[in-house]
């Protein structure tokens, strides 16, 4: 299957990379022609414009920082909707608008061509050796036809349903992991005050019920100082606004959510839209003065799992 990839950032070049590693035919393309080089010089073909990878590619990926993003690739001139027709799939793997991402769907169908949604979850890390979890929103023919490039891209691929679901899961699971990382902070910061050692602290919450796949990972380049997960506070913002805007399209009445929202928008203001998310910690090292840090943690996240085939994970009844 010829694959072409569009947005070659902290998750998707990695992504890319993976395809081409497992040997895909793969074309790429970013507005930064410099962040594909690396992937040139391993064999992947330069794409001119989003139109001409449509044209030359059973299958297009997206990987793109927003909504508008995504949808000027789609519906601009030059963009993939001018190439898409009949045995073309377009599959969207942003963190993404599911109302948004039924609109540009039904603008493909109309051509002929399938859509499948396919967020990732797990982190930088863990795109860079495809063990990656992969949310997979279509109708089932098109996953089973998609099935055999995301056993490439990720581990474990969940079939959330149509159009829209795997977005909505998404956005869900980012709400979650800011969730965690705020609390964990919170935790860290009142432990220091404390007067107990964080490296203890550290264990005492991942052999815990307090534990969390963000205390166990992120938990660890916090701790490092470095703070850098090649993830930053205006994503988290989107993911966040996002998962607000479901809720209150529903009348749910959050109340953590509205102010996390408020966490991330001060902490823009103070370090930057395109800061580490994890410098959300300086917020409370600033006005403690505390320094949260401990000495034996990694600088980055790194994945010690072996690269394996990915596998379709199977809900219970259905």
């Amino acid at each position: 299957m010829k694959t072409g990839f569009i947005g070659l950032g902290n998750v998707g070049a990695k992504l890319a990379g993976s395809l081409l590693r497992n040997g895909a035919e793969l074309t790429v393309r970013d507005l930064n022609r410099a962040a594909a080089e690396p992937l040139l010089g391993k064999g992947a073909r330069w794409g001119e414009s989003p139109r001409a990878m449509m044209e030359a590619c059973d299958i297009v990926i997206t990987c793109l920082p927003n909504p508008a993003a995504v949808a000027s690739v789609v519906e601009e001139p030059d963009g993939l909707l001018e190439a898409v027709g009949p045995g073309k799939i377009w599959a969207e793997m942003s963190t993404n608008d599911a109302e948004e991402v039924k609109r540009l769907a039904a603008l493909v169908a109309a051509k002929g061509g399938a859509t499948a949604e396919c967020p990732v979850s797990g982190g930088c890390h863990r795109a860079a050796t495809g063990n990656i979890s992969i949310f997979a929103g279509c109708d089932r023919a098109t996953f089973d036809r998609m099935l055999p490039l995301l056993k490439i891209l990720g581990r474990r691929i969940l079939h959330t349903g149509p159009l829209g679901t795997a977005s909505v899961l998404k956005v869900m699971t980012n709400y979650l992991a800011t969730a965690n990382l705020l609390t964990l902070c919170e935790a860290l910061v009142t432990m220091k005050a404390a007067g107990l050692d964080l490296a203890t602290t550290y264990k005492a919450i991942t052999i815990s019920s307090g534990t969390s796949f963000v205390a166990e990972t992120e938990g660890q380049v916090i701790l490092n100082g470095s703070r850098d997960i090649d993830f930053t506070m205006d994503l988290v913002q989107k993911d966040i606004g996002l998962f607000q805007k479901i809720a209150e399209a529903h009348d749910v009445p959050l109340e953590i959510s509205p102010l996390m929202i408020d966490i991330f928008t001060d902490g823009q203001k103070r370090y930057g839209a395109r800061a580490n998310s994890d410098d959300i910690i300086r917020r409370l090292e600033e006005a403690t003065g505390l320094d949260i840090t401990a000495p034996g943690f990694p600088a980055e996240m790194i994945d010690e799992e072996p690269e394996e085939e990915g596998y379709e994970v199977r809900v219970a009844g259905r």
